[in-house]
Order: C-alpha cells, then sequence, then structure tokens
C-alpha cells in the first residue's frame, strides 16, 4: 500500500503544478474555454486518480479502485484541452 500511496502523491504533485500552469497561462489566454476545461479536468483527475488511491492505501474497499481509471482519462483530457488552448491562443 506504501506504493500505491507513492503513486498517489506523484500523479497529485505534477498534476497539481499543471493545475498552477493553467492559472498562470490564464494570464495570457483570456476567455479561453478550453483552459477553463483543462483547470476543470485537471481538478477532476487529481480529486478521482490520487483520491481513490488515497483511500485505497487508507484501507477503502476495493471497488474503489474502478475510480482510478477515470481520473487517468480526465488526466488526459486535461491536458489536451490545454494543448488546444495554448494552440488557439
Amino acid at each position: 500500500m506504501l506504493a500505491v500511496w507513492n503513486t498517489a502523491v506523484q500523479y497529485h504533485l505534477w498534476h497539481a503544478l499543471g493545475v498552477i500552469l493553467v492559472g498562470l497561462s490564464a494570464a495570457n489566454i483570456a476567455q479561453s474555454a478550453w483552459l477553463r476545461a483543462s483547470g476543470g479536468l485537471l481538478l477532476a483527475g487529481i480529486v478521482l486518480f490520487s483520491g481513490s488511491l488515497y483511500a485505497l492505501a487508507l484501507g477503502a474497499p476495493r471497488w474503489t479502485g474502478a475510480v482510478t481509471p477515470i481520473g487517468g482519462v480526465a488526466f488526459l483530457l486535461g491536458w489536451l484541452a490545454f494543448a488546444l488552448a495554448a494552440l488557439r491562443g
């Protein structure tokens, strides 16, 4: 379970930095729907992916792990939305 916790922390850290990057980019890309979507998806990914792994490491039922891939998809979509915002901005 320590490895699961470590994975959650690593993904949490990198995607929290991504959320900061989205926030800093908002100064240069005003009123971008893609940028807002990116921030929301990255936050959702942190909650769903890292949150479910934290819960598993702390003893939650095994079915909690079924939420983890949904968070991973949110991460991917968040980075894609960020790339689209950067290309359009």
